[in-house]
């Protein structure tokens, strides 16, 4: 039976059709982000990061592992995150031997999080990102960021039991922003 591995913390906020939107506590990540070309894969971006818990940072410390795996791109990077486990604060964990691992502080985040299973491939991920999207809008949430991709299970486990979530991060819109967007004031 393999181990159950850490989560990052939230509280359920609402429950939708096809999402739910989450409140995640604040998180400390190590990330790799580098500028996009033909040959890099996430795969070279795991490693580095794996690199990092596996020993290879300062101290040699070995750090558990955690899910889900993050990985998001922008215009000009791809990016991926392991979360640190709870019991670190950010000046505890090893300064990395690699310096493409950025050790940094994720704040308390709002979340918009669709649920798959099975294979993550660019184009089913920009596709479930893109429904995901058109929801938040038709429920009057506002998408705010990039979408993330989420991925809890190792590539051994049999497709259709792959845990696999596409994030969002929303803006909590107030009280005087929701009415002046209906055009009461």
């Amino acid at each position: 039976m393999a181990a159950t591995l850490e989560e990052p913390k939230y509280e359920l906020v609402s429950t939708h059709e096809n999402f739910e939107i989450r409140l995640y506590e604040e998180v400390i990540q190590a990330r790799v982000s580098r500028k996009i070309v033909e040959r890099l894969t996430p795969t070279n971006n795991f490693r580095v990061i794996a690199g990092y818990i596996f020993g290879n940072n300062k101290s040699n410390e070995k750090i558990s592992m955690t899910a889900p795996v993050e990985m998001w791109d922008d215009n000009l990077t791809m990016n991926m995150a392991f979360t640190m486990p709870s019991k670190y604060a950010i000046t505890e964990l090893p300064e990395p031997n690699n310096s493409l691992v950025e050790i940094t502080k994720v704040p308390e985040r709002l979340i918009a999080v669709m649920r798959f299973s099975g294979f993550y491939g660019s184009k089913k991920v920009n596709k479930l990102a893109q429904r995901l999207e058109k929801l938040l809008i038709k429920e009057n949430f506002q998408p705010h960021g990039n979408h993330i991709l989420a991925v809890y299970d190792p590539p051994t486990k049999l497709p259709f039991f792959r845990r696999n979530e596409i994030l969002i991060p929303i803006k909590e819109i107030t009280y005087s922003e929701a009415i002046d967007s209906e055009g009461v004031l």
